[in-house]
């Protein structure tokens, strides 16, 4: 079996420092934060990074969805060290510098374009029980040009090493442009491009930067409210996410050597998976006992790091849920989207 080479999966989305803390109610209310959620934040926000880095016991993390998952997934494979790449926008500032720090002691070769007009971006993970409010202020992360780095040769050259590609949604928000050059690249070269649906918000509001990009995807991840809202816009009229992965499978594709997977995970419930044909695969998750449950950030971003990197050895897809269960089970049991030195997989 091939180990995985150096640069050969590659991320691209918003880096983003973590900032998270055990709330109370009274702050979510605030602020208009529902429990379990995912948003961008507003004008009314802004108070709120300052109040909980004052107020509450902070803890930073090296962050934003696509990021986590690539250094979940070279956790997961060890050695070789930089088997992930990761581009996105940071500011020259101490946040991004922390970032950069955080990238390297993960062994992921991250190339940041950095830029001073915005400041690095950060997200508040508000913590309460065992839900997770995340609201994120994307600042340099929003920054991200084409032109001025996935273009330019150094930078590229490392794009074209890659065999699996991962972009999660939230980046169709920054440059659909990137996205698109990245996609049509992998399908040109019969390689893998991957995404994520990523939160309700992106479906609902991004809708037709999202359409763009389908056609290219051939492995989409989403979980079972992001399955819903997408069902929604694109008007399938079944709640059922089974019908959902089925005809969100048998949509228009670009390359047809391959056949699309879609891959739904539902919390504890099982995880979905089809590839085709009128057959859904079932999955269970790993039990756990509620009170190992530590927080569930990261827990998605884990599911896809842990998938990815049994996909990049060309692994069968069982395994890759496998894996990405694996992960999210480890993931549930610390604080934020961190892990243990070593894995204990297979």
């Amino acid at each position: 079996m091939p180990a995985a080479s150096p640069n050969s999966l590659f991320g691209m989305g918003n880096p983003l420092l973590d900032i998270s803390a055990v709330v109370d109610k009274d702050f979510l209310e605030k602020y208009g934060l529902k429990p379990n959620d995912q948003i961008l934040a507003e004008d009314k926000h802004k108070a709120l990074f300052e109040e909980i880095v004052k107020n509450f016991q902070v803890e930073y993390h090296a962050g934003g969805a696509t990021q986590n998952s690539i250094k979940i997934a070279q956790w997961m494979i060890q050695e070789p060290h930089k088997v992930s790449t990761f581009f996105g926008c940071i500011g020259e500032d101490r946040f991004g510098e922390i970032l950069k720090q955080k990238a390297e002691e993960a062994h992921v070769d991250a190339h940041y374009y950095e830029q001073t007009e915005e400041p690095t971006g950060t997200c508040a993970a508000c913590i309460t029980g065992d839900n997770r409010s995340l609201v994120a202020n994307l600042a340099a992360a929003n920054c991200y040009k084409k032109d001025k780095h996935l273009d330019l040769e150094k930078n590229w050259s490392l794009v074209e090493k890659a065999k699996v590609y991962y972009i999660a949604g939230f980046f169709l928000t920054v440059s659909l442009e990137s996205i698109l050059k990245v996609a049509k690249h992998a399908a040109e070269n019969n390689k893998l491009f991957t995404m994520n649906l990523s939160a309700p918000f992106i479906s609902q509001f991004f809708r037709d930067a999202l359409m763009e990009v389908i056609p290219y995807v051939d492995v989409l991840f989403g979980n079972e409210t992001e399955a819903a809202m997408f069902s929604k816009e694109q008007h399938f009229e079944t709640e059922d996410i089974e019908e959902i992965a089925k005809k969100t499978q048998a949509l228009p594709k670009v390359n047809m050597k391959r056949q699309r997977v879609v891959v739904f995970t539902q919390g504890k419930d099982a995880t979905i998976m089809t590839r085709g044909g009128d057959k859904v695969e079932m999955f269970p998750v790993l039990k756990i006992d509620h009170k190992d449950i530590v927080d569930t950030i990261g827990a998605g971003d884990a599911f896809v790091g842990g998938f990815l990197s049994e996909l990049v050895q060309d692994k069968d897809l069982e395994d890759c849920v496998k894996a990405g269960h694996y992960a999210a089970n480890v993931i549930i049991r610390q604080a934020g989207c961190t892990f243990p030195d070593k894995p204990d997989f297979h």
